[in-house]
């Protein structure tokens, strides 16, 4: 929590993305923070410690997103981690994301209600 409101950590390297959804959820009350890599969401991350990530699965590296999620692992992090994905909706059907260290996807390109009625369960 930053001033009053919730953080939520926003990573893709695509910038039409982080401003969409920063501007989104500002208007929602929440405190956005965005990084363009894994590594610099790493380092926000470690900074920041937002209660919620939400993090692209192919930016600098194809599986940049799973490893993103395996060092928060390491750094024992609790807060959920969603990954977004364009992938596609059959994702979530044949990879356990779970298993990742996500607590859900998000497919490009997003459904904002669904969007902020998930992170409204997670954070609240």
């Amino acid at each position: 929590m930053q001033n009053g409101k919730q953080v939520i950590l926003v990573i893709d390297d695509e910038q039409d993305i982080l401003t969409v959804v920063q501007t989104f959820l500002a208007s929602h009350d929440y405190s956005v923070l965005t990084a363009h890599s894994a590594e610099e969401g790493l380092k926000i991350y470690k900074k920041a410690r937002p209660d919620l990530v939400i993090v692209d699965l192919m930016m600098e590296e194809i599986d940049a997103g799973v490893n993103f999620a395996k060092e928060l692992k390491l750094l024992r992090n609790t807060a959920p981690v969603y990954l977004l994905s364009g992938a596609g909706d059959s994702m979530s059907d044949s990879i356990d994301y779970t298993e990742m260290g996500f607590s859900g996807v998000f497919q490009k390109p997003l459904d904002r209600n669904r969007l902020l009625n998930t992170i409204q369960a997670k954070v609240t």
